[in-house]
């Protein structure tokens, strides 16, 4: 890492915050100290002519951040969805972020796709429009396939994206790494870890094959969905650079007053946003991970349609039921069963207090329940989770960064649609559901049916592989008889008796099933 370069960044970015006016603006908005805002003014005070001066007409905090770059993007586009943190004003101004942009040329367009496919677009394409929207790693636009006239978005990559990711995520593994030597009790969080998650993540979407991949698996996955569209890819005019896929119209779930006008219930469709991505993420441990406004519209029938799948989180089937385990204990009010499961997963250090820390997680779930919804303040609250989780040793868990940050956006994507919306009262059918078929007695017996079907590789080889431990025991004179008293017929004989025990549970769950 070039220590220089990435000290400069993070100048330039406290300079273009405080020369834009975003620094007052931001820390206002998120309610900051008086004594924090004003050391940080006074830090960023001296180096303000060095900052970048963005683009006039933009409200402060959007210019500096359009300004910064596409990885300042990516956060915006996340606060974006977030009221409740950074006020509904400011959370209005970023909303801008998520696909108004300004576009590249046409030129440089065609440019990408002819050296993508080695043919020139107008021989793809019968139509190819002007950019229909333009985000912070590529823009989009509208086409006519060529061959069968069926409609067709194409994602085009942003000239030189790459290499500004590259600068920003530098940056970033620097102030981690200085916070960690700087803040000893930042550790626990894992500031490089995050950011190299998120450097996995980005790398990901930098690459439209990958993209293609994914929203082919998500259709899949989703096929039986009940009212979502996820538009189906098409291979043969995607690569690194350039996507192709089915396009399908509706109303972007930041225009409000457009649902409101084709008569849309936005309440409705809130849970449904709610309910499908916790499906996804419970049912199939694949979800979409990038869920603001600018990726989801809703069709004239009140269809929820899903776009850009650049970044898809997955979570293994463990992980899924202590994530469903938690969700149930605080909807139940179960705080000592929710203090268990973190205990159990190994997300507490097992010398700590349980009972305590019960009781501070009862202190952060009440306040949820018996209240309007509207009232709560999830900035508070996750201000409150961050001194629990300090005061008992957690860590961060990296593997569920990307399931964690998108429940938040989706959780404001829901909210922005219906303010008094109730995260938990959603939540509580899909959950139970899972834990009815993950969780329970079939799920037991389905784990039991997996394992016997792996044992059942192994079975025949069971003598053969005793056998040679066996001998390989006697040749290093660790022993004095073979298994200290257990003959090669008693060997034997314990393999075909574990056969028949495994052949025996996997013909009882034959029938069962």
């Amino acid at each position: 890492m070039r220590g220089p370069h990435n000290i400069w960044r993070l100048i330039r970015t406290g300079a273009t915050f405080e020369r834009t006016g975003a620094m007052v603006v931001a820390l206002e908005a998120m309610e900051v100290s008086p004594r924090l805002r004003f050391a940080a003014r006074l830090l960023g005070r001296p180096f303000r002519f060095l900052g970048l001066k963005g683009d006039p007409a933009l409200p402060p905090v959007t210019r500096a951040i359009t300004a910064l770059g596409p990885a300042y993007i990516k956060l915006g586009q996340v606060l974006s969805t977030r009221p409740d943190i950074v006020g509904a004003e400011l959370a209005n101004q970023l909303k801008y972020l998520q696909d108004k942009l300004p576009p590249f040329p046409m030129d440089q367009a065609r440019a990408i796709i002819a050296a993508e496919f080695g043919a020139p677009a107008e021989e793809l394409y019968s139509e190819l429009s002007e950019p229909v929207a333009a985000a912070s790693i590529a823009q989009v636009h509208h086409a006519r396939l060529r061959d069968s006239g069926a409609e067709v978005a194409v994602k085009v990559l942003r000239p030189g994206i790459e290499r500004a990711f590259r600068k920003d995520i530098d940056a970033f593994y620097y102030a981690a790494k200085w916070m960690e030597r700087l803040a000893p009790f930042s550790r626990r969080l894992r500031p490089s870890d995050v950011v190299a998650h998120f450097d996995g993540v980005v790398q990901g979407e930098l690459d439209l094959r990958l993209e293609c991949a994914e929203a082919a698996e998500f259709a899949e996955h989703t096929a039986k969905d009940d009212r979502l569209v996820v538009p189906r890819p098409h291979w043969d005019l995607s690569g690194r650079t350039v996507l192709t896929i089915d396009w399908a119209e509706g109303i972007g779930l930041n225009e409000i007053a457009a649902i409101d006008a084709a008569g849309i219930d936005r309440a409705e469709l809130g849970r449904r946003v709610l309910t499908l991505f916790l499906s996804h993420a419970l049912r199939d441990g694949f979800f979409h991970a990038d869920m603001h406004q600018g990726n989801l519209k809703v069709a004239p029938n009140g269809d929820l349609i899903v776009y850009d799948f650049g970044i898809m989180g997955r979570i293994d089937e463990y992980t899924r039921r202590v994530y469903a385990e938690i969700l149930m204990g605080f909807i139940q009010k179960d705080y000592r069963r929710v203090a268990e499961v973190h205990f159990e997963a190994g997300y507490v250090p097992a010398d700590r207090n349980i009972d305590e820390f019960a009781r501070a997680l009862r202190a952060v779930g009440e306040p949820i329940f018996g209240m309007e919804a509207s009232r709560i303040s999830m900035a508070r609250l996750l201000a409150y989770l961050f001194e629990v989780t300090e005061r008992f040793g957690m860590e961060t868990r990296t593997e569920l960064i990307l399931l964690q940050r998108t429940m938040v956006v989706v959780e404001g994507v829901a909210r922005s649609l219906d303010p008094h919306l109730n995260m938990w009262e959603v939540a509580r059918p899909v959950v139970e559901s899972y834990i009815r078929t993950s969780i329970g007695p079939k799920a037991v017996l389905r784990d039991l049916w997996r394992t016997s079907r792996v044992l059942a590789r192994f079975l025949p080889r069971l003598p053969a592989l005793a056998e040679a431990r066996l001998v390989a025991l006697d040749e290093r004179n660790q022993m004095q008889r073979p298994v200290q008293g257990f003959g090669w017929a008693t060997v034997l004989a314990l393999s075909a008796a574990m056969t028949l025990g495994v052949l025996g549970v996997a013909v009882l769950l034959a029938k069962l099933f």
